[in-house]
């Protein structure tokens, strides 16, 4: 190639100069307008990412929600069948029927630590205090010296599923006694 050819073929790709301030101005937004796209183009890809990460992980942690669901109806009959033998009439029971309540307990133990080990949890009612995101409460009943709206009895156990409820612990909460709630007019009679 000659020098005529690379002037003439160089030329044809770049035009002429004209008016260097305005092009080189025009050339700059473009830049930063490409610039703008890129970086916006760049953080959607990563939010996209972040977003496909936590759904996997919602995915893989709240996934056996429906058979853990299953799995407590069984665990549910466990421990309905272990209250229905008192512990003073299994001192006296035969060797036999004494073997068959061990072994419904230590099924239940591993059912209930495998159920853990998976992130299904029981709620803990220990405390007392009624909390409407994890109870519910199925009657009121006399508070038998607890405050009113603590709980009383847990008449099913509740669990939860990482941060989830799975299913909410259902509960006697007690009632306000009568001598602590208002006359039936609905005012209290300051007036003595």
């Amino acid at each position: 190639m000659s020098d005529d050819e690379f002037e003439d073929s160089a030329s044809a790709e770049t035009p002429p100069p004209s008016g260097g301030d305005q092009d080189a101005a025009a050339l700059k937004a473009e830049l930063a307008e490409t610039r703008d796209k890129l970086l916006r183009a760049l953080a959607e890809v990563e939010n996209t990412r972040r977003r496909a990460e936590r759904e996997r992980l919602d995915i893989s942690q709240y996934a056996i929600a429906g058979f853990a669901r299953d799995m407590l109806q069984i665990a549910d009959n466990f421990a309905r069948a272990l209250a229905a033998c008192p512990k003073d009439r299994l001192e006296s029971a035969d060797p036999q029927v004494k073997a068959v309540i061990e072994g419904v307990e230590a099924t239940e133990r591993q059912l209930l630590a495998t159920l853990e080990r998976h992130g299904v949890k029981p709620i803990d009612t220990s405390d007392g205090r009624f909390d409407p995101n994890l109870h519910q409460a199925i009657a009121e009943v006399p508070g038998e010296g607890k405050p009113a709206g603590s709980i009383v009895h847990v008449v099913q156990a509740g669990y939860t599923i990482g941060e989830r409820l799975l299913r909410p612990a259902m509960v006697t909460v007690a009632r306000k006694d009568a001598a602590d709630a208002p006359p039936a007019g609905g005012k209290i009679d300051t007036k003595a």
